[in-house]
């Protein structure tokens, strides 16, 4: 694997804890207020949560396949997570503020 592969699991990972721990504070917060605004939050970070699973899923499992060496995708992919923790980490800081 090269680094930007490398780079993009470990930002992945990131995402991942910082969803899980959005996804907590959100489940309580449902249980709280019963607001469908947070019930819908809940919604969102599990699904994105989910999807972060598969990505790693995909990046250990698929990496023979046809482009998965090619370096400007591993560069894509690692810009496309690089702007999803700057989007998890707002709104983190915004929901644990």
């Amino acid at each position: 694997m090269d680094a930007p592969t490398i780079a993009g699991i470990a930002l992945t990972a990131v995402n991942s804890v910082l969803l899980a721990s959005l996804a907590v504070v959100w489940f309580r917060n449902y249980q709280r207020f019963r607001s469908t605004m947070v019930l819908g939050l809940l919604a969102f970070s599990v699904v994105w949560l989910i999807e972060n699973l598969v990505a790693i899923a995909f990046f250990f499992s698929s990496m023979s396949m046809l482009y998965s060496t090619d370096p400007l995708v591993g560069q894509v992919v690692l810009g496309m997570r690089i702007l999803e923790l700057i989007a998890v980490g707002f709104l983190s800081y915004v929901t644990l503020k």
